[in-house]
């Protein structure tokens, strides 16, 4: 019997257009936009639809945006006829992504995700500011390599393994001159390439202890109910359902490694073999094939995605 876990996607999946064929093609999708702008007090449809990119960039901006062009997606997929929303039995999130799977396991109001990853991107931008720091995806390395050069490098500056994403792709994260040594240190210990991320600090590490405290204080404002089905947690790699452990993976995440590659295998290795990636672009699907290409798996990104699945 296969079982059926959702995928969504973080940070970095933003792109100007992205959601307009199916607000354009789905009352139920328009809908989701509509009461995000209300919520928010901006118009969400108008910078997804039409940008400009660097707006939409914005940590504070594409969160939100992120969040409810995916929660779209999926009420197309509902209105559509889709049956596999009704028939998921686990969720998982990239980053950002785990939000939208807490909404989508029903722990979350929108409205209430909607704020607080709105008031994530804005903490996230001020502790960049009073820190700034750097990251750098590592290609070709395995995580231990990579977690032990972090540590030899943190001899010059902070530096953590930060985002597990997949076999061989790791991304560092820390101050400038920490993220500067580490990848001196994986070109030596033979990886394939380094490259800098263009980001404006360093997401996932303990510089971002300022955010994850006063997300904290918004997390235990926020009204939270147990989860429907387990939503596998990026601090953990294993299932959460209970408000409290919820609010303190979210607290935990903004300075902890995302376990991403260790999640996806939560998932393969307790018989979810068919996933379903929804969201802007198709990251999670590219990764999720080098962690567990045995899985079927599915990207709805697009209306004509969605209309060409079985």
């Amino acid at each position: 019997m296969a079982k059926t876990a959702f995928l969504f996607p973080g940070q970095g999946a933003q792109t100007v257009g992205m959601g307009k064929d199916f607000a354009d093609a789905s009352p139920a999708a328009a809908a989701v936009y509509e009461k995000a702008s209300a919520v928010l007090g901006w118009d969400v449809a108008d910078i997804c639809f039409n940008g400009p990119q660097d707006e939409l960039d914005n940590t504070s901006v594409c969160q939100p945006a992120i969040l409810t062009t995916s929660i779209a997606i999926l009420e197309a997929m509902r209105e559509a006829g889709r049956k596999e929303p009704d028939a998921c039995s686990a969720a998982a999130g990239l980053s950002l992504g785990e939000y939208t799977a807490l909404v989508m396991a029903g722990a979350l109001e929108f409205a209430d995700a909607l704020k607080l990853v709105q008031h994530r991107g804005m903490f996230m931008e001020d502790a960049c500011r009073e820190n700034p720091g750097a990251m750098a995806g590592v290609i070709g390395l395995d995580d231990d390599i990579v977690e032990a050069l972090c540590a030899e490098a943190r001899e010059t500056g902070m530096v953590v393994a930060a985002n597990f994403n997949c076999p061989g792709q790791v991304v560092i994260s820390g101050s400038v001159a920490g993220v500067a040594r580490a990848s001196e240190l994986a070109k030596e210990r033979g990886a394939k390439r380094v490259r800098p991320l263009a980001v404006s600090g360093a997401f996932h590490s303990p510089l971002m202890a300022p955010a994850a405290e006063r997300l904290e204080a918004d997390l235990s404002a926020t009204p939270f109910v147990p989860c429907k089905f387990d939503v596998i947690a990026n601090v953990t790699a294993g299932p959460v359902r209970s408000p409290e452990n919820v609010r303190v993976c979210l607290a935990k995440q903004l300075r902890s490694p995302v376990r991403w590659t260790q999640s996806v295998l939560y998932l393969a290795d307790n018989g979810y073999n068919r996933l379903v990636e929804v969201g802007p672009g198709k990251v999670i699907a590219g990764l999720v094939r080098r962690i567990a290409p045995k899985a079927a798996m599915e990207n709805v990104s697009t209306v004509d995605a969605l209309r060409k699945a079985p």
